[in-house]
């Protein structure tokens, strides 16, 4: 655990230390233990003393949503308009939003749970003012607005689905299941074997290539792909 939020930090708490500390539990410990009253203890302060910085949990979810948002704004990579064409621009802005996902995997699926400014935003580009670099740079390129707007919904629903999957083999919680269960899967757990070697020998006997962590290189495939989509979406429009 990190020692910067263990320590007693009376007299110099504040709302950034509070939500620094909130991602190092949830990263420690997972959302299902995330409370006031446990975040206090991290910090040696009363959960009272909080509610100065953080009016309840909920809003603390909602500035943890926040500050991920504005880490793939800082992110020097990710470029805010397209100055060396749309692909580039999307997928400088995709391998942004996956740099953020695995820095926090078990807090990113919070992008994807908590209300967005408007109902139809959608995650993880779920903030007004990544929808409007998002579009304005589509439409800067010659996208017309159909063309943008299909766009945006294509490459969100490629991330989160992309992304979600990846968290997930990493301790995510991304359901109410794993919420209630409170314990990662061990990757080396293997149930049922015998039994799988029954009903299903193929896949049996591919289980190690199947258990292989190829994210990476699945990511950048699937992002071509998508790529390759909204570019007929952009030239049929």
């Amino acid at each position: 655990m990190a020692p910067s939020t263990r320590r007693s930090t009376r007299g110099r708490l504040d709302r950034a230390t509070v939500i620094a500390a909130a991602l190092e539990h949830l990263e420690d410990s997972g959302l299902g233990t995330l409370t006031m009253r446990e975040l206090g203890k991290r910090l040696r302060v009363e959960a009272m003393s909080l509610y100065r910085h953080i009016p309840g949990k909920d809003d603390l979810l909602d500035a943890i949503v926040d500050h991920l948002i504005d880490e793939m704004h800082d992110d020097p990579e990710v470029p805010t308009e397209p100055t060396e064409g749309w692909e580039d621009f999307l997928r400088r802005l995709a391998h942004g939003v996956r740099r953020v996902a695995l820095a926090h995997p078990k807090a990113f699926p919070l992008v994807a749970s908590r209300p967005p400014e408007a109902p139809w935003l959608r995650p993880p580009l779920r903030s007004l003012a990544w929808v409007e670099t998002f579009l304005a740079g589509l439409r800067a390129e010659g996208f017309s607005d159909r063309a943008a707007v299909d766009s945006y919904r294509a490459f969100t629903g490629f991330l989160l689905g992309n992304l979600l999957l990846e968290v997930s083999a990493r301790g995510a919680d991304i359901g109410p299941l794993d919420l209630m269960d409170g314990e990662d899967p061990d990757p080396a757990d293997d149930p049922g074997l015998a039994e799988l070697r029954h009903e299903h020998p193929t896949v049996a006997s591919l289980r190690g290539l199947l258990r292989e962590d190829r994210s990476g290189e699945e990511f950048n495939l699937a992002l071509e792909q998508l790529l390759a989509r909204i570019e007929e979406i952009r030239t049929a429009s």
